[in-house]
């Protein structure tokens, strides 16, 4: 296995990355491990693919990772979009600001912006000074300003499912328990066998499905003629930030010793990923023998991190 460097659609581990600063801050890679985001794949609704674990969402993942780490923070969130921008000003006097959820499409410096499409995001916010909001966004954009009311219009997230409170962000991160990178993945493993047995306690649409049961269903989907609003999602997101969280969770098992998850970890990286050529170019034969191929292996990944966790991992 080799590990992946590179451009990628890792919004909120880059963004936490980038607050918490390279004297505190884990990789990003070992951050989005740690949000649990690797063991899984869900189908929302019985119709949206996500390469993430069943009533997973990004922020249930930050909160995870930010406890992993042994960090505690003020998450606020809510009120008038005036309440929201004069918090955030007060807020980066005393350093940047993770914030997000976001809608993407409404980022006005990114080409190709102006329409909420429906997809998330996480920056980082420097300063909110004369009506102008400074942000560093993980997408490529360093130090990337907005007039703070178009800011605010993505900030309101209207269109991100799993959020119905606008304006959240996270700041004053202190280090309550020390946690080096090692020891915070060793204390997620119980956390990421539960989230592969397929967790029931957090809320997800009607119908949705996880693991292998997922992967089958959007097999049979593409069998039957996958809609194109789905190919899109595969296409633009999901196969790519799929196969890097995977391949970078077989590196940071690898690293605690686990050798067997860790090389399940690759296995299903190599699979999703070789996903996106057929996605692409039409060739659904391809892509529902390569999602019939990864369906069983979410069930052996758990057997093997239940046998990790019950012996112990190596220090």
């Amino acid at each position: 296995m080799l590990a992946y460097t590179g451009s990628g659609p890792y919004c909120y581990s880059s963004s936490l990355a980038m607050v918490l600063g390279p004297a505190a801050a884990p990789s990003p890679s070992v951050i989005e491990t740690l949000t649990g985001s690797p063991f899984g794949m869900q189908l929302a609704g019985g119709t949206v693919p996500w390469f993430d674990p069943y009533g997973w969402d990004p922020e249930t993942g930050l909160d995870a990772a930010v406890s992993a780490l042994g960090l505690r923070c003020v998450r606020s969130a809510g009120g008038t979009e005036d309440e929201a921008l004069a918090r955030l000003h007060a807020a980066c006097a005393e350093g940047p600001v993770l914030v997000g959820p976001v809608e993407m499409g409404l980022l006005l410096y990114q080409s190709g912006s102006g329409t909420a499409i429906g997809a998330d995001h996480y920056v980082v916010v420097l300063s909110v000074e004369n009506g102008t909001v400074l942000l560093h966004d993980p997408h490529g954009h360093p130090y990337a300003t907005l007039p703070a009311p178009a800011f605010a219009a993505a900030w309101r997230a209207e269109s991100i499912p799993y959020t119905d409170t606008p304006y959240v962000m996270r700041h004053a991160f202190v280090q309550e328990q020390p946690a080096d990178p090692a020891e915070a993945l060793r204390r997620s493993l119980p956390d990421a066998v539960r989230w592969l047995a397929g967790r029931d306690d957090l809320p997800t649409p009607p119908g949705s499905l996880s693991g292998t049961a997922a992967a089958e269903a959007l097999a049979d989907q593409v069998a039957e003629g996958l809609p194109s609003g789905t190919r899109d999602l595969l296409r633009v997101f999901a196969v790519r930030v799929g196969a890097r969280r995977l391949n970078d969770a077989a590196a940071c098992l690898a690293s605690l010793g686990l050798g067997a998850p860790s090389a399940l970890l690759a296995e299903q990286s190599r699979m999703v990923g070789s996903l996106q050529h057929p996605v692409v170019s039409g060739d659904d034969r391809a892509l529902e023998a390569g999602l019939r191929r990864l369906a069983p292996t979410y069930g052996r990944l758990r057997t093997a991190l239940e046998e990790a966790v019950g012996q112990g991992t190596p220090r």
